[in-house]
């Protein structure tokens, strides 16, 4: 099973939540906002700043913001930033030395072009999608009542 490390899947959560509004956010106060524990929240974010993703800002007033708005945020960046890169084996992109059988894998090289359709995929979804809405959030938001959408219509 493929599976985002839970790291990545708190840099997503995070990158949503400083995607909000723009504005300067603390560890503490984005740890309170999402559930997730400062020290985790910290760490999270200090990776993500070295993956420039995000920025910091020292000082009384300081805090972290996005470098670039949610939806120019690929996912693929963020699991890049988090686990490193998108490989689905160990021989994926050239890599050596990370089996046994390579000398003489018949599918050796073959893993290619599904790990550059997983990589395509995951940069063609952003921090954006993500975080937009779902149709059952936003009817449970504002419920339409039966004559007001017939009179749409």
């Amino acid at each position: 099973m493929l599976r985002l490390s839970k790291l990545a899947d708190y840099a997503v959560v995070l990158l949503a939540r400083l995607g909000q509004d723009g504005a300067l956010h603390t560890a503490p106060a984005l740890a309170t906002a999402t559930g997730i524990a400062e020290p985790t929240v910290a760490k999270v974010l200090r990776i993500l700043s070295q993956g420039g993703l995000v920025e910091a800002q020292r000082g009384a007033r300081g805090g972290h913001r996005l470098i670039r708005p949610t939806c120019a945020i690929p996912l693929a960046d963020v699991i890049i930033a988090m686990d490193g890169p998108i490989a689905l084996t160990a021989c994926v992109d050239g890599a050596t030395g990370g089996c046994e059988s390579e000398g003489h894998c018949p599918v050796r090289g073959r893993w290619d072009p599904v790990n550059q359709a997983v990589h395509a995929a995951l940069s063609a979804v952003t921090i954006a999608d993500l975080s937009r809405p779902s149709c059952s959030e936003l009817h449970r938001r504002a419920p339409v009542s039966p004559a007001a959408h017939l009179a749409a219509e």
